[in-house]
């Protein structure tokens, strides 16, 4: 057990957690949780009141209040910067002791305080455990009340096994790119890419003129060479793997083929038409809750369902410890895996959560408990 582990098991409040109700089949480990998420973490650290969940989650996504100093329905969002901060440290630790060791964390910030919670991540999880930080497109119209119009958050990605690693055990996005057959070659659809690499890079047997069927000439473009030697370029041909636009005129492009299509790396950069905005959020809980005020700044299933996909496998454990009003939950039910979710305001919890979370669960396999953090006698 870490220092930090040792530390939070000898606090003198000590805390459990009571199932208050459940819904459906609860034999899938699903939690909906009331209550601080700093004692909710420490509850099932402890495992007081079930087995310790300590090294069981797969995925941690953080979408904490920004202290931007404003005043919202359910929470307020204004606290000094200090004491905001050493809040999220104490969380971060917690969240480091129940993550797997093939794990990740995102964190959700926008431009407020991100820097400096990169740097109490940076503390917690170590240098080396930082992936990546994606900034997503979070509105497509303009605010002009500004000096600038804000349209992105970050997220800040972070796995105990350091990228090199954590990227053998993520996934990659789909490879959804157009192919076709235009020539009826027996190896299936294909797509053609160019053949030429940086020039710096390059061996002097890259730099050649190639001839094509039809006779043309052509060099290099600049500052570039051929991304295979002469012979090699030959060889590829000879197998029909070759494409020559402009009915034989162009320079020469190589067949890239359905079946040899890998995962993609997922980029940084996440617009809207791919992880979906705010506004798309708003619509998916007005759809849910007609006629009642909506999240000021709710996050689209499309967001999650691409964090969870990316970081976990089917059955794996994701945890969200400001549930709010369940996206998180909803979008690890539709793609398979399980959830524990922690939510302070128990009006949120009643009134959206878990109605929201209940009509996403499958009659036949699945339900969750809900649970409420109390106090316990320190014995």
């Amino acid at each position: 057990m870490t220092d930090e582990l040792l530390h939070i098991a000898e606090r003198p409040t000590v805390h459990t957690l009571l199932q208050i109700d459940e819904v459906g089949l609860t034999s899938t480990g699903n939690a909906v949780i009331n209550g601080d998420n700093h004692d909710a973490m420490r509850t099932l650290l402890q495992g007081r009141t079930m087995p310790s969940f300590a090294g069981t989650v797969r995925l941690c996504y953080l979408d904490p209040p920004y202290n931007t100093g404003a005043q919202f329905s359910t929470y307020s969002d204004s606290q000094s910067s200090a004491v905001w901060l050493d809040a999220l440290r104490d969380r971060l630790v917690l969240v480091r002791a129940l993550l797997s060791s093939d794990g990740s964390v995102w964190l959700h910030l926008d431009d407020g305080e991100q820097h400096h919670a990169r740097v109490i991540m940076d503390e917690v999880f170590g240098r080396e455990a930082f992936v990546a930080t994606i900034v997503w497109q979070k509105r497509t119209s303009r605010d002009n009340r500004t000096a600038f119009s804000s349209s992105h958050d970050y997220i800040h990605v972070y796995a105990p096994l350091g990228a090199k690693d954590w990227k053998r055990v993520r996934n990659g996005l789909p490879d959804t790119g157009t192919f076709n057959n235009p020539d009826g070659d027996p190896r299936g659809p294909w797509r053609s890419t160019p053949m030429s690499a940086q020039a710096g890079h390059g061996t002097k047997a890259q730099f050649y003129t190639v001839v094509t069927p039809t006779g043309a000439l052509h060099e290099p473009p600049p500052g570039r060479c051929w991304t295979y030697t002469a012979a090699r370029l030959q060889q590829l041909d000879a197998e029909g793997r070759v494409y020559w636009p402009r009915n034989g005129d162009g320079r020469p492009r190589l067949k890239r083929y359905a079946y040899e299509s890998g995962d993609l790396a997922p980029s940084t950069l996440w617009l809207a038409e791919f992880a979906g905005d705010t506004a798309e959020a708003k619509k998916e809980l007005l759809s849910e809750f007609p006629g009642e005020s909506v999240f000021d700044t709710p996050k689209p299933e499309r967001l999650l369902e691409r964090i969870i996909a990316i970081a976990t496998e089917p059955d794996d454990l994701v945890m969200d410890i400001y549930l709010g009003s369940g996206t998180t939950a909803v979008s690890a039910l539709k793609l398979g895996r399980r959830f524990i979710g922690i939510e302070s305001s128990a009006k949120v919890v009643n009134e959206v959560a878990v109605p929201r979370i209940s009509r996403q669960l499958d009659p036949h396999a699945g339900g969750f408990k809900i649970y409420e953090v109390q106090c316990a006698a320190v014995e």
